[in-house]
């Protein structure tokens, strides 16, 4: 396996003593694609508070935060799957499916509280559909995932037809768009943070971390390693599904609206932020500090394009604009730093 490829350990410059010196660590780490997209966002953010005051607003700051956190949540799964080299396009029909599911049970009496952790083991039987179909059968994860995103729809519409379920106890709904003590910090704000620190010290200081980025790096070199990669995709997608299933409960409880539709295209704007924040779509590299400020970024453009009455298909189409320049840019750079070094290297010789 290269070090080209491998995350989080990265090559970085050796004094005379072969030791890394504390000004290579400094280099590399500002030149980090992370580091770039962090500083974008920051930049992005002075820029629409300056030029809209209603984008710096307590009011806007709190629509801000409950706007990204279903991308938040999912993309912390997703990251990982995507570095272990597969993909999930089905969670936002999981997010639709547990939706309808919610609404479903709702109607039929079900007490809220079973409803949300059946919602939740529903999206890890969901998960586990595609874990077995991608680990244990070895089919392609882009074409089983574009097959169960049809699945999990239609079975949404199936559940709750176009009908919308809207009186879920007001406790509940008053708590997912309710704020920390009066402040512009949403409720929400807390778990999500927790959650991508979990996430976080998982892939980057732990051996299940290392797992996944050596079987997104080689399958093959992992197994002879004793990774066991099969195993290791699959409950990734379990709980990839699981979290889907929890966006899809916090999105209804948003709105106070459970339906078969909810969340749709959102998987676009997921495996956006995803590959722009720096994760390679071929598996084996990324972090999650890059993913989350592109989180913030593409929340923002969409934020402060609204602000603007821009039309939702103008936003679609810049979420697929930076789909594209995620994967395009990276790709151009490596070229561009390999034919550096072959120059380099010719010039030595």
């Amino acid at each position: 396996m290269s070090t080209d490829t491998i995350e989080p350990a990265t090559i970085a410059q050796s004094d005379s003593d072969g030791r890394t010196s504390t000004a290579g660590r400094i280099r590399e780490l500002l030149a980090g694609w992370d580091s770039a997209i962090i500083a974008i966002t920051v930049v992005v953010l002075v820029v629409a508070s300056v030029t809209n005051p209603d984008f710096g607003s307590s009011r806007n700051f709190t629509f801000l935060v409950l706007d990204l956190a279903p991308i938040f949540l999912i993309a912390l799964p997703m990251t990982f799957i995507i570095i272990t080299g597969e993909i999930d396009l089905s969670v936002a029909s999981v997010l639709g499916l547990s939706g309808a599911a919610m609404g479903w049970m709702w109607n039929n009496g079900f007490a809220i509280e079973a409803i949300i952790p059946m919602c939740i083991l529903l999206g890890c039987v969901l998960g586990a559909l595609n874990g077995f179909l991608v680990a244990k059968l070895g089919l392609p994860s882009l074409a089983v995932t574009i097959g169960t995103l049809a699945l999990f729809r239609g079975l949404a519409f199936v559940l709750l037809g176009d009908q919308a379920v809207s009186n879920f106890p007001r406790a509940y709904t008053s708590w997912v768009t309710g704020t920390v003590g009066g402040t512009a910090i949403p409720n929400l704000a807390i778990p999500l943070v927790v959650a991508a620190v979990v996430f976080a010290v998982i892939l980057q200081a732990t051996p299940l971390g290392r797992d996944i980025y050596a079987t997104g790096a080689s399958d093959t070199a992992a197994r002879f390693a004793g990774i066991d990669g099969a195993r290791l995709k699959f409950w990734l997608y379990v709980v990839c599904g699981a979290v889907a299933a929890l966006a899809g409960v916090l999105w209804s409880l948003r709105y106070s609206s459970a339906r078969a539709d909810n969340g749709s295209g959102l998987e676009l704007a997921v495996v956006a932020a995803v590959l722009l924040g720096g994760v390679s779509i071929f598996g084996g590299k990324g972090r999650l500090a890059g993913v989350l400020a592109a989180v913030v970024l593409l929340a923002t453009l969409q934020n402060a394009l609204r602000l603007e009455d821009i039309s939702n298909e103008a936003l679609t189409i810049v979420t697929g604009v930076l789909l594209i320049v995620a994967v395009l840019l990276p790709n151009l750079l490596k070229t561009v730093r390999t034919s550096a070094q072959r120059r380099k290297l010719q010039n030595t010789n």
